[in-house]
C-alpha cells in the first residue's frame, strides 16, 4: 500500500495493478480543463447533481460535447448518470468525491 500526500489530504492507494490502472483512468479524465470545469459545476450545485441542460450554458459548448465529456467522466467513475424523461442529471459517485477530496477540490 502506498500513501501520497497532496498537502491539503494524503491518498491511500493498494498497489494492485487493478486499482491503479482505474486511478490513472480518473486523473486522466480530470487532466481536460472541460472534464475538471464539469465536475467542479457538479460537485459545487446543490445536491451534487446537475442536469445536462444546465451544464451546456455554463460550459458555453454544444450540448454534443458536453454529452461526450459527460460521458468520459462516467466511464472514469466520477459520475453516475440518471435518466428522468428526456433528461440526463449527472452526480458524482463516491470515488470522484473521494478522489476530488483528496486533490483537495471538494472540501465538503
Amino acid at each position: 500500500m502506498s500513501m501520497y500526500n497532496f498537502g491539503m489530504a494524503t491518498l491511500t492507494i493498494t498497489k494492485s495493478p487493478k486499482s491503479i490502472e482505474a486511478m490513472a483512468e480518473q486523473l486522466k479524465a480530470l487532466g481536460d480543463q472541460t472534464r475538471l470545469e464539469i465536475v467542479m459545476l457538479v460537485a459545487a450545485s446543490e445536491n451534487q447533481e446537475l442536469c445536462v441542460c444546465e451544464l451546456t450554458p455554463s460550459t458555453g459548448l454544444s450540448q454534443g460535447t458536453v454529452s461526450h465529456h459527460l460521458r468520459l467522466l462516467q466511464e472514469a467513475g466520477l459520475l453516475d448518470r440518471e435518466q428522468r424523461g428526456k433528461w440526463a442529471y449527472f452526480s458524482l459517485t463516491l470515488k470522484g468525491n473521494e478522489l476530488l477530496r483528496s486533490l483537495g477540490i471538494l472540501r465538503k
